[in-house]
């Protein structure tokens, strides 16, 4: 029997695609199940949510080694007869799509930002030509692995009670993992943020990012930047990049800063609910996607925009 299977080894993605994956199961009318790697934690939770879960548990399985984590979802689809797998589109799930459709004879898309079923076809919305276009592009192989973008679909929240199962699969372990180090991080995640301050190159120098901090603190949101402002003048950590290169946010209010617009930033942030951009170049293409603009110095704007919220 045809059916719908998801996984992500973070809770809140797979959260997101159990959303998704519901709209396309009302449509379709096929089962839900979500696999869960050596997390009974995370399993007992989307149980809770009314999820289907499948928990494997194998101690040849590890993180780091996206080989054995297809190996495992590969042995998976085939024993639960799934023909539709979604996955989070972040760096390691992206990876394992690929992985995972070569190992199905599947095909595949990445990055995919929305979903539609009409009469029993299933459509893929993606960014095309570095974001300027919209992409509706279908998958005809039996079965599709779809890596979908993070923040495509609300986190599903709601509780009711499913079921956890455990599903045995059979690993040859590939990677020996000798040590394991946490990524360097700012603990600052600009797609929880319901308001974002974002600095591009206008920005005078990071001498001036205590000041877009104060202005961050008092309006209640998070600094985030275009790529050039982290990977290359390193005043940001690479966590805040907005963007087709980094992450798409929807916060409620995003206030742009000295960010000239380009396609490749704007993909990330276009679906904020409102958005304020300054900018001295009047001709800024970020002046055609705003809901309201101020030409001018961002540092100007910085301290009187504070000095109107104390009054």
């Amino acid at each position: 029997m045809a059916g719908i299977l998801i996984y992500s080894d973070k809770e809140q993605y797979a959260r997101e695609l159990l959303s998704g994956a519901r709209l396309l199961a009302a449509a379709a009318e096929i089962p839900i199940t979500c696999v869960v790697i050596n997390n009974a934690g995370m399993a007992e939770s989307l149980s809770q949510s009314g999820a289907e879960v499948q928990h494997i548990e194998n101690g040849q399985i590890v993180a780091a080694d996206t080989a054995a984590i297809a190996s495992a979802l590969k042995q998976a689809v085939q024993k639960l007869e799934q023909s539709i797998i979604l996955l989070s589109s972040d760096r390691r799930g992206k990876e394992l799509a690929g992985r995972l459709a070569q190992a199905l004879d599947a095909g595949c898309l990445t990055d995919v930002t929305g979903i539609t079923c009409t009469n029993g076809a299933m459509q893929c919305s993606r960014n095309s030509l570095g974001g300027a276009a919209i992409a509706a592009q279908i998958i005809t192989t039996p079965v599709k692995v779809i890596a979908v973008a993070p923040r495509t679909f609300e986190a599903v929240l709601e509780k009711e009670q499913g079921r956890v199962n455990k599903l045995e699969v059979d690993i040859k372990a590939t990677l020996k993992v000798i040590e394991t180090k946490p990524k360097a991080e700012d603990g600052i995640d600009i797609e929880a943020a319901d308001v974002i301050v974002a600095v591009g190159q206008g920005l005078s120098g990071p001498e001036a990012l205590p000041e877009i901090e104060a202005l961050a603190d008092a309006v209640g949101g998070v600094v985030a930047c275009s790529k050039p402002v982290a990977t290359d003048r390193k005043w940001l950590s690479e966590d805040r990049v907005i963007g087709l290169s980094g992450k798409k946010c929807k916060p409620s209010l995003a206030i742009l800063l000295g960010i000239s617009g380009q396609v490749q930033f704007t993909v990330g942030i276009r679906d904020a609910r409102t958005i304020i951009a300054v900018n001295q170049d009047e001709n800024a293409y970020a002046f055609h996607m705003c809901d309201y603009g101020w030409v001018g110095d961002l540092h100007e704007f910085a301290r009187e925009f504070q000095a109107l919220l104390k009054e």
